[in-house]
């Protein structure tokens, strides 16, 4: 899923890539040589592109952090991102099954399907849930998700964010008037139990520490702080 950016150097025989950008969503990830003339074009090829949409750079290294600072300027603001380690055999199954059985009163945990597909969609604070998919069609097929739902109402939820070839990243989302109610805990969890039956790998990537918290509730381990920029914001 996602687009590819590339600037590439003339070569005697072949055209070589010198840079990309990986854009995944609100996500930006640059590597290559980031001293290169080709770079500084790709970064401002970039900003054109976004015009004043929000996206989240992630910089392969201080070079690259120099060259997007330098080129959106006061666009972009530093930020810090939780990184989780990538571990298949991390999950408590039976750990998991009384976390997504843990919902209160009588929330209703469900599959989304194409009726909740347009829902979401019609939704500001729920949309990414689904909206990287383009259509219910292609959700039913490549995505996968749970909502929770009180009185019809949609409250909170967990879903694959994006695909990748046998994982997904994780979104997770509660509407403001319904957190700590143990909504997130147990959508995330109910999400987690069906990646392991559908043999995917549910990727977590945090943007805070009360994502690293619930992360870690449910078997993850934290793997570091890294820096990111806000672009847009």
């Amino acid at each position: 899923m996602g687009q590819m950016w590339v600037c590439a150097q003339e070569a005697e025989t072949s055209v070589q890539p010198a840079v990309a950008c990986c854009q995944n969503g609100d996500f930006l990830f640059f590597a290559g040589d980031a001293g290169s003339d080709q770079a500084l074009q790709l970064v401002q090829g970039i900003r054109t592109l976004l015009d004043e949409r929000f996206s989240i750079a992630t910089p392969q290294n201080e070079q690259w952090s120099e060259l997007i600072t330098r080129v959106f300027g006061e666009r972009a603001k530093a930020g810090e991102r939780y990184a989780i380690c990538k571990e298949p055999d991390c999950f408590d199954r039976e750990h998991l099954q009384r976390l997504a059985a843990a919902l209160p009163g009588m929330i209703q945990l469900l599959p989304i399907d194409a009726a909740l597909y347009q829902r979401i969609m019609e939704s500001s604070w729920a949309r990414d849930f689904c909206s990287q998919f383009g259509s219910a069609e292609v959700f039913a097929r490549e995505g996968l998700g749970f909502v929770a739902l009180e009185d019809g109402e949609i409250i909170g939820g967990a879903s694959s964010y994006i695909r990748y070839n046998n994982g997904i990243e994780v979104q997770v989302e509660t509407h403001p008037d319904h957190r700590r109610r143990g909504i997130a805990t147990a959508c995330s969890a109910k999400l987690i139990l069906e990646c392991m039956e559908r043999g995917l790998y549910p990727s977590w990537d945090a943007a805070n520490r009360i994502s690293v918290h619930l992360a870690e509730k449910l078997g993850y381990r934290e793997k570091g702080a890294y820096r990111v920029w806000y672009l847009n914001g």
